[in-house]
């Protein structure tokens, strides 16, 4: 019995195939990044919300929502700690707000002296896991000359229109009670995203003096202004509303935005979380404000 004859694939069929199995792998990869996307965006959101439940029990606590900072003033606690690290003990972190105001006993200076070890902690719940720069410490070098390493955050408080009028919820020496959010807890911003300028000096967690009194370190005005002008990069003096931008703008320190594609989250007063496309920008001003009387609505 005559063997039968094998015919091989010819070279054009073997083409195909890889062809075929190329598009299928750069789907699957798509998928993938999809997935992950969505998973980050979801965890950026989720970081929000612990922070505005921490807000929250600390306001529960103290009678009223923290200062965004406290200004250097004869007397003052803790000068230019942040917000953020106020509400540690409500985001399961004793110890480290235990450790903080042990180094302000030590020494009032937050920004260089090494007994502030906090300044350097990496925490989760304060970065937007679509920021690479946010999972790890960087060094930095302040004003004094000194090289520190810092960790760095995503979200800022919302002072209101611009940090000078004072009219938000959390913005210098601030004591705000939710009885004073006369617009409504549901219709008034309290915290936002924007990722830490591109030379990382506006962005650090723990403690930061900002354009003066923790501007872009700790709060930030939904149109607000860069008080240095073109002395900082060529920056123009503003104001920047919410807008799309990029981490290579140095500009882009000075206005909302984030990393997820159309937008940014916020959390609102009442303890929600929103995910606002840019096209809210007009809006934002009247949510910013605590009793500016407007008539608005979250998107």
């Amino acid at each position: 019995m005559a063997a039968q004859s094998r015919r091989g694939a010819s070279l054009v069929e073997l083409l195909v195939a890889i062809a075929v199995i190329a598009v299928l792998v750069a789907l699957l990869l798509a998928a993938v990044q999809q997935v992950r996307g969505a998973a980050a965006r979801t965890t950026c959101g989720n970081n929000l919300r612990q922070l505005a439940l921490a807000l929250h029990q600390y306001h529960d606590t103290d009678g009223a929502f923290p200062p965004a900072v406290k200004t250097r003033r004869a007397g003052t606690r803790e000068p230019y700690l942040s917000w953020r690290a106020r509400v540690l003990p409500f985001l399961e972190q004793q110890p480290l707000w235990d450790r903080t105001t042990a180094a302000y006993q030590s020494q009032p200076n937050p920004f260089d002296d090494p007994v502030h070890v906090g300044r350097e902690a990496v925490l989760p719940v304060l970065g937007c896991p679509t920021d690479a720069r946010l999972a790890t410490g960087w060094a930095v070098t302040t004003r004094r000359g000194r090289v520190v390493r810092v960790a760095l955050t995503s979200y800022l408080g919302v002072s209101g229109t611009e940090t000078a009028r004072r009219d938000g919820v959390l913005y210098p020496d601030a004591r705000v009670r939710l009885v004073e959010v006369v617009d409504g807890a549901s219709s008034t911003l309290l915290l936002g995203e924007r990722p830490p300028s591109r030379d990382l000096i506006y962005g650090w967690w723990y403690a930061g003096s900002g354009q003066g009194a923790g501007l872009f370190d700790s709060h930030l005005g939904v149109v607000d202004r860069n008080r240095l002008g073109s002395e900082y990069h060529g920056c123009p003096p503003g104001p920047y509303d919410f807008r799309p931008r990029t981490p290579a703008d140095d500009c882009s320190a000075f206005g909302f935005w984030s990393t997820h594609p159309g937008g940014a989250y916020f959390a609102i007063a009442d303890g929600s979380v929103r995910f606002l496309t840019f096209d809210a920008a007009s809006v934002l001003p009247a949510l910013a404000t605590r009793a500016g009387g407007e008539v608005a609505v979250v998107p």
